[in-house]
């Protein structure tokens, strides 16, 4: 016997109760002496056991009374033993319906999630009223979700209302969210359900296992039934991304989508198609066999400037959820300059070099010591020359930290010591010392190597021939080794870097070793000099970001530290809007944002202004066909400590034979109870006949 209430048992203490009052409550009979009526004494002597007996058989009475009644509320169950199906006991069952968009395929008898669907609705019949039932959605971690309800029109309906998810969880994520259910339940029967197309990889990820033992006992049942019913063909685009790092309005990019065939069989002359702001742009046929992997290419060219959507797409097969992979770029129209330098001489150059007929390019400028009171995320470009006005860096490195781009140089007037105090600030390498003499030609370096696979050599050189780049003649210049820290994109002969790239978390910084001005070098006068220079503006304005980091359903982080309005809109891939107060957000630079279930763009606006913008796209894991097999099931079964009885159901089979073979339990609550109100009823009784008794005598 086993009861749902053990807590309630500390109440057979009560049943001591009676035994205390009878022997507090016990009274000798008076003696009282006839003359000469023995038979009188006879008689009253046996009256008095008679009274004695009935007192100690209403003790057992109420004494039992009590224990039924503790029991009752205790309770008690027993094993395979039925007395009707009035008194089963109750269940507490977790429906887990995979929604991952594999359950989009679709057969004769449907898609594999609208079978699942109808199967969880005919499993419902199978529970009695009281029964508790938690539907979980595979995609979905959401609350609502987690609380198991009696009502079972509300669970049909969280049934009815399940859709495919592009949100890609594994089946292990929903059995430790319904063993917490099931641990907190009190009902006696407890029951998970899975349906699932049992895709392989996506039951459990080797760093999210949990030991369900220490949560679940021994009589929890598990049962898994397959919803797998034809072989898939699937093509799935894996990864999108650009083969630039450079866009401006009317030049040509190159685009690159990595596609899978995960059918067992080939396929050929299978269209794949390029996507600018929702217009085909390009379109190329491949063959794949089965399992291979190709990457296909693009060119297009951008005819708009600002935020551009750009997408590759695959035509239908039996999933289409990831048959689209997106990726945006920002294309800049002006470009806002700033250059900050201790001598606005030193700067000159630069801004010769720069400066643009078309006003494509608006430049600014300021005197170093005005840095902390600039906001410098009003800028697409900012050139920092020299190292002598300024003592407070903080602004600059949450500038650079935030995502910024900066060009940093020496100025004529720049130290040594002062450089590496800059350096330090900014999270990079410090130079060693310095080396040459300032308008000095006595000993003259040059440059070495170039690492012309870096994107700022990108379409620099025309027809693609092999650059020949005349080396300045540098005079005087900080001894800089960027090591592991670091690129070294332009090297000395020395071995140092004339030019190093620095990652400074989400910013970057590129560092030249010597100030743009006659007295340090003759670079100014090199024909490259203006066309890097420009380079170097258009690689900072173009805003790249992770583009195939964020999978749906993710937490992503967007940058509003530069929003004008009083409230940020979120425009979603659905074409829905989200409005966030930023007068919640006050002394906030960015925002997570977790409603991210569909694939696409999102982008952040404060008034007509462009925030942050973030693509998001499916999880591949989702696009296997490969099924995994019960034995593998049962192997993850055990590497979590499943201690409970499992029970593996075809979804053509009469499942609710085998639920009702393996379901147990019958509470006896209520036959308790009747025996208490029976014994309630016989106490009364012989109470009554015991208080006659006790009177006669007294009366005598």
């Amino acid at each position: 016997m086993t009861f749902l209430n053990p807590a309630i048992l500390f109440g057979l203490l009560a049943a001591s109760i009676p035994l205390v009052l009878h022997f507090l409550n016990l009274r000798k009979l008076k003696t009282i002496e006839f003359s000469t009526l023995t038979f009188l004494k006879e008689l009253q002597k046996t009256k008095i056991k008679r009274i004695k007996l009935k007192q100690w058989l209403l003790l057992l009475l109420r004494t039992a009374i009590i224990i039924l009644l503790v029991m009752a509320f205790a309770r008690p169950t027993l094993k395979n033993i039925a007395f009707g199906n009035s008194s089963i006991a109750k269940t507490t069952a977790v429906i887990i319906i995979d929604n991952t968009f594999s359950m989009s395929v679709v057969t004769d008898k449907g898609s594999y999630l609208n079978r699942a669907k109808h199967l969880a609705g005919n499993l419902l019949n199978n529970f009695q009223d009281g029964d508790e039932i938690a539907v979980l959605p595979v995609s979905e971690t959401a609350k609502e979700f987690s609380i198991p309800t009696t009502n079972f029109k509300q669970a049909v309906r969280t049934i009815d209302e399940m859709q495919t998810s592009f949100i890609s969880k594994t089946l292990n994520e929903s059995i430790i969210k319904a063993s917490q259910i099931l641990y907190q339940s009190k009902n006696f029967n407890k029951e998970i359900y899975i349906l699932t197309d049992l895709q392989k990889g996506r039951t459990y990820n080797s760093n999210d296992l949990s030991i369900l033992s220490k949560v679940l006992d021994a009589s929890v049942r598990l049962y898994l039934m397959d919803i797998n019913g034809k072989e898939v063909f699937n093509l799935g685009i894996d990864d999108f991304t650009s083969v630039n790092q450079i866009f401006a309005k009317d030049k040509t990019v190159g685009f690159t989508a990595r596609v899978k065939n995960y059918s067992r069989q080939s396929v050929n002359n299978h269209v794949i198609s390029l996507f600018i702001d929702g217009k085909r742009s390009a379109q190329q046929s491949l063959n794949l066999g089965a399992g291979e992997t190709k990457e296909i290419s693009f060119e297009a060219t951008l005819s708009d400037t600002g935020l551009v959507e750009i997408s590759a797409e695959l035509e239908d097969d039996d999933i289409i959820q990831d048959n689209k992979r997106y990726f945006s770029v920002y294309v800049p129209g002006k470009i806002s300059a700033l250059i900050l330098s201790d001598n606005k001489d030193d700067s000159k150059f630069v801004k010769l070099a720069i400066e643009d007929p078309l006003q494509k390019i608006k430049i600014t400028e300021y005197n170093l010591s005005q840095t902390a009171s600039l906001n410098l995320k009003n800028y697409d470009a900012v050139f920092i020359i020299g190292s002598e006005k300024e003592a407070d860096w903080r602004n600059l490195s949450a500038f650079v930290q935030q995502g910024g781009k900066i060009i940093l140089m020496p100025g004529s007037q720049s130290t040594v010591q002062n450089f590496k105090k800059l350096c330090g600030a900014m999270g990079i390498t410090q130079p060693d010392n310095s080396i040459g003499k300032i308008n000095s030609q006595q000993s003259i370096a040059q440059i070495d190597k170039i690492d012309l696979q870096n994107p700022l050599f990108e379409d620099f050189f025309d027809n693609k021939k092999l650059p020949q780049i005349e080396s300045p003649e540098i005079y005087y210049y900080f001894k800089i080794n960027p090591g592991d820290a670091g690129k070294n994109i332009i090297g000395m002969f020395d071995g140092s870097s004339f030019l190093s790239e620095f990652k400074v978390k989400q910013g970057k910084i590129y560092l030249f070793n010597s100030a743009p001005v006659l007295s340090w070098n003759n670079f100014p006068l090199k024909g490259f000099f203006a066309p890097f220079m420009n380079k170097l503006v258009l690689t900072c304005a173009s805003k790249i970001k992770a583009q195939n980091s964020f999978m749906a359903g993710e937490e992503i982080t967007a940058d509003i530290s530069n929003h004008i309005s009083q409230q940020i809109k979120i425009q979603k891939p659905d074409g829905l809007d989200e409005y966030l107060n930023s007068d919640s957000l006050a002394n906030k630079n960015f925002i997570n944002y977790s409603k991210t279930a569909k694939t696409g763009l999102y982008t952040f606006i404060s008034g007509d202004k462009l925030l942050d913008y973030i693509s998001i796209n499916h999880d591949p894991r989702e696009s296997v066909t490969e099924k995994s097999s019960i034995s593998d099931f049962k192997d993850y079964l055990k590497l979590v400590d499943f201690e409970g009885k499992f029970y593996s159901l075809s979804a053509d089979e009469d499942f609710s034979k085998v639920i009702y073979e393996s379901r147990f339990g019958t509470e006896l609550w209520k036959y308790f109870l009747i025996a208490a109100l029976i014994l309630a009823m016989i106490e009364s009784y012989v109470a009554r006949s015991s208080k006659k008794d006790l009177i006669n005598i007294q009366s005598n």
